[in-house]
């Protein structure tokens, strides 16, 4: 009985120990098993994380950099006597490189089947990764950076990786800002960017005090998954977090990329463009997987679950901004609503050219536009969306296949943006992998099978950029 006794206390505290040491190599991250959650508590300290960031992070942004030149011409090459809405140039032509031995048109008039077999989709049609795909997260371009920097001391700058696409592929800055409300005024940025600085100066006079106090709230700094004070953070020094209006600022976009919070593991996670605010209020659908059916559900999604890579289990660690619906969603969503789409002298009332005011390029575009190329199946009049999700299908035409750390394979259905005012939106898709307007015509000329004439393509630009 005795020897019984003692195989049993031996069974218990064997039994003991294997416990400890599986508990121990869960919080380590050794356990093999994937995971929906992020790890909560972390065991190396913040001065050990941020020096072997900082190590690996030439290799990251080298590895990032040399699949861009892959795949793109990213010399800067404007656009003559064409220009952003407050002047910057828009660049033009096809940036994606081709595979060797083909043309654009051979491309067009090949099945979707040959392209595939063939292994000639070009490399800049396939998803775009993040600039650190297995680490993901908000990242800025520099000038924004430093303008932040500037007007508020706060800094947005990631100790382990940076923006990667150039600034002549980017939106300007500052965006003008166009009201629903005070079309007369037309741009009332004063060319500034707006912050907790300079925004009751602004628009105290124009806005009414809940629009105003929605305004604060979006130019208001909250806890993110990078930019908070744990221990887990991607920023040097403890932040106050991210505004709203850092990555839509003045209410357009400056392009910053994410990865989509809503999908699992992180190799499936869409790299995310960051969409304009303009023209929000004839919108329908919102969040990556349009899952949301109002601007205010969107607004407080994103501070509850977005900005925390949809997880609400770290967003509690970090320090959730729980938004009150009756009248902090609201007002923030009032504002939201006011955000026009840039003029566009050439439309009339129903969203199409005026005969008078158009060139014949811009018109022959239309008549593409809404004819052979099929755009307007999907992008209806006046603001050129249906407000539905399509699928693109575009896994016809390559392989399945991991791209720094991407897994490229389908899309499925995404998000019909609309395109009024588009040439102030670059990069496009709703990854960033299009870099120009003429990318985007070749990449839905064969995507749609359209086999438009290199003609018909110039005349599609042409009227795009009149939108």
């Amino acid at each position: 009985m005795k020897s019984a006794g003692n195989r049993t206390a031996t069974q218990v505290v064997f039994l003991c120990v294997v416990i400890v040491v599986l508990g121990f190599a869960y919080v380590k991250g050794a356990n093999p098993r994937p995971s929906s959650y992020s790890p909560v508590v972390i065991t190396e300290d913040f001065e050990s994380i941020m020096a072997r960031m900082k190590t690996a992070k030439p290799g990251v942004m080298k590895r990032q950099m040399d699949l861009l030149h892959e795949r793109y011409d990213l010399s800067n090459r404007p656009a003559r006597g064409v220009t952003m809405s407050r002047g910057k140039p828009i660049q033009e032509g096809i940036r994606a490189k081709l595979p060797k031995g083909i043309t654009w048109q051979e491309l067009g008039e090949m099945t979707p089947e040959e392209i595939r077999e063939k292994d000639l989709f070009p490399k800049g049609f396939l998803p775009l990764p993040h600039p650190n795909h297995q680490e993901g997260g908000m990242v800025f371009p520099t000038f924004v950076i430093d303008e932040i920097k500037k007007q508020e001391g706060r800094d947005l700058t990631r100790f382990d990786l940076d923006f990667d696409l150039p600034d002549h592929f980017l939106p300007e800055f500052p965006a003008a800002i166009y009201l629903t409300t005070r079309p007369d005024l037309g741009d009332v940025s004063q060319g500034k960017v707006v912050t907790i600085d300079n925004y009751y100066e602004l628009f105290n006079g124009i806005l009414n005090p809940k629009q105003i106090e929605g305004l604060r709230l979006l130019i208001t700094p909250f806890p993110q998954q990078q930019f908070n004070q744990t221990e887990d953070r991607r920023s040097e020094r403890p932040s106050r977090g991210v505004a709203c209006f850092d990555c839509h600022s003045n209410g357009h976009t400056v392009a910053p990329t994410h990865l989509v919070g809503d999908i699992r593991p992180q190799e499936f996670r869409h790299r995310l463009d960051t969409p304009s605010l303009r023209g929000v209020n004839i919108q329908r659908l919102f969040g990556s997987q349009r899952a949301l059916k109002s601007v205010e559900d969107f607004t407080e999604f994103e501070q509850r679950a977005a900005y925390f890579d949809g997880d609400p289990v770290i967003a509690t660690k970090k320090g959730a901004n729980i938004l009150e619906r009756g009248s902090q969603v609201h007002f923030m969503a009032e504002f939201q609503a006011l955000l026009d789409f840039p003029p566009a002298a050439k439309l009339d009332i129903f969203g199409k050219l005026e005969p008078s005011k158009a060139t014949e390029t811009e018109l022959r575009g239309q008549d593409v536009f809404f004819g052979k190329a099929k755009c307007g199946v999907c992008h209806t009049t006046p603001y050129y969306t249906d407000n539905l999700m399509h699928n693109l299908k575009t896994e016809r035409f390559y392989k399945p296949q991991i791209v720094n750390g991407r897994y490229a394979f389908a899309d499925g259905p995404i998000k019909n943006f609309p395109l009024r005012g588009i040439k102030d939106s670059p990069p496009y898709l709703h990854d960033g992998r299009l870099l120009t307007l003429e990318d985007t015509v070749e990449f839905f000329n064969f995507v749609l099978g359209t086999k438009l004439t290199g003609q018909e393509k110039k005349d599609l630009v042409e009227f795009l950029r009149a939108l």
